[in-house]
């Protein structure tokens, strides 16, 4: 139980320092070239980004620490593991290409990898674990709203 829980937060961690490490990118330009892009009326203000980020972050992390805590000896956490750090990976490089080099059209292309990283990500906790597998919905129901902003975005602009 000691070894799982360390586990689940050892990867809640992890998450967090992705999020934490993506927002240099998004904070180079947040207070600057965002503002000048022009937005759809449904876009949030941009306090809410962190505070939702930042839970989901630990969801992530939770579903991913329950799911490592199966052990990595098992062909299935590990596929499942692989699929999370993946989807991961290109969470963080959407900043990256969006707000750190200020393109909107190739972080849609991101986003698009993205959603279909996510959803195999929880296809494969689902056969570990049906607890991560539903920790990672609001995260993918998330990034598809995040990916319909974007498009917006990248079609005002």
């Amino acid at each position: 139980m000691k070894n799982k829980l360390l586990k689940v937060i050892t990867a809640i961690f992890v998450c967090l320092l992705i999020g934490f490490l993506s927002s240099f990118a998004t904070q180079s330009s947040v207070n600057d070239w965002y503002l000048t892009l022009n937005k759809p009326s449904f876009n949030p203000p941009n306090w809410v980004f962190g505070p939702v980020w930042t839970i989901l972050y630990i969801l992530m992390g939770t579903a991913a620490g329950l799911v490592w805590g199966k052990g990595l000896h098992h062909l299935w956490v590990k596929t499942a593991i692989y699929h999370f750090v993946f989807q991961l990976l290109l969470n963080a490089l959407w900043s990256i290409v969006f707000f750190g080099l200020q393109s909107p059209g190739w972080a849609l292309l991101v986003i698009l990898a993205l959603i279909v990283s996510i959803a195999l990500t929880i296809k494969w906790f689902k056969i570990v674990s049906k607890k991560a597998a539903y920790l990672m919905v609001p995260y993918l129901l998330w990034v598809i709203f995040a990916a319909f902003l974007n498009f917006k975005i990248w079609e005002l602009n």
